[in-house]
């Protein structure tokens, strides 16, 4: 869940530096939710509801004996965010059913034995369109940009300068409003990860940081509006908004993601690929 950023600065005060141990509780924690990400890509269909999609995220949680981390938060009484094709992030699970072509962002974190684990990716409902498909691997390979440049010694800003240069080039803004931030044993801690930057300014990185990175890009201009729930974040054009997001945890010599697919779906084409010895797909 991506965090408000109206300051334009990057939080780095007491950024917490975790232990090798710590790798252990994260690794956990996410790949429980990229499981229940992976699960949920089969009741995305046309007719779909996205209370019944989240109904389904909440019972999945349970039964894993886990809880969900946005139950509660600041109000929210859903076990997901889902965000249909012009909402940029936060979108409340409701009633209204799923229309061929429609693309929907799903959000999910849960707590296990005390540790986050925080994931989103995109889905289709029935026949993805051009422009739509076209966004969206835009928006997947801005965060695979985004993740290439963690290593110890790299900074923030480096990150947010890889993801704006590929969405810009492809003629996509950018969200600024909204951002990435560090987790651990908590939800939202510092630095903000903005999605946006320069080479070379903010924080350094250092082995032990855990945060997420989670693009938020539009077909048409970055600007967004909250609706009057406080929640349901749009674009204010009423383009079509994409989100990739993952956990990860810097190490020695690069990063690891937490919340990598176990099935190869955090593409929404992965039934499309016709090689099942393929790579897949962080």
């Amino acid at each position: 869940m991506p965090m408000n950023d109206h300051s334009g600065k990057i939080t780095h005060e007491q950024i917490r530096i975790h232990g090798k141990s710590d790798f252990a509780g994260m690794r956990k924690a996410g790949a429980l939710t990229a499981r229940i990400l992976d699960e949920i890509a089969d009741h995305v269909f046309t007719g779909q509801t996205t209370a019944e999609l989240n109904r389904i995220v909440e019972n999945k949680v349970d039964q894993a004996g886990a809880r969900s981390a946005t139950i509660g938060y600041r109000g929210y009484r859903h076990a997901s965010c889902i965000s249909v094709n012009h909402v940029v992030c936060h979108g409340i699970p409701g009633e209204k059913k799923l229309k061929d072509g429609d693309i929907l962002n799903i959000d999910v974190t849960v707590i296990v034995d005390g540790w986050f684990g925080d994931s989103s990716r995109m889905y289709v409902a029935g026949k993805l369109g051009r422009k739509a498909e076209r966004l969206i691997q835009v928006t997947h390979d801005s965060l695979l940009k985004g993740i290439d440049v963690v290593k110890p010694g790299a900074t923030f800003g480096d990150i947010g300068h890889a993801i704006q240069s590929h969405a810009e080039k492809n003629r996509m803004g950018v969200v600024r409003d909204f951002c990435g931030h560090g987790l651990g044993r908590e939800f939202h801690l510092p630095p903000n990860v903005l999605h946006y930057g320069k080479p070379g300014t903010g924080p350094v990185l250092q082995e032990g940081m855990f945060f997420t990175i989670e693009p938020m890009i539009n077909l048409g201009r970055p600007e967004t509006k909250v609706l009057p729930d406080n929640w349901t974040a749009v674009t204010r054009d009423k383009s079509l908004s994409a989100q990739f997001e993952h956990s990860i945890g810097v190490t020695k010599d690069g990063c690891e993601i937490f919340t990598l697919s176990p099935g190869g779906r955090f593409h929404p084409t992965w039934q499309s690929k016709s090689d099942p010895a393929a790579p897949q797909l962080p």
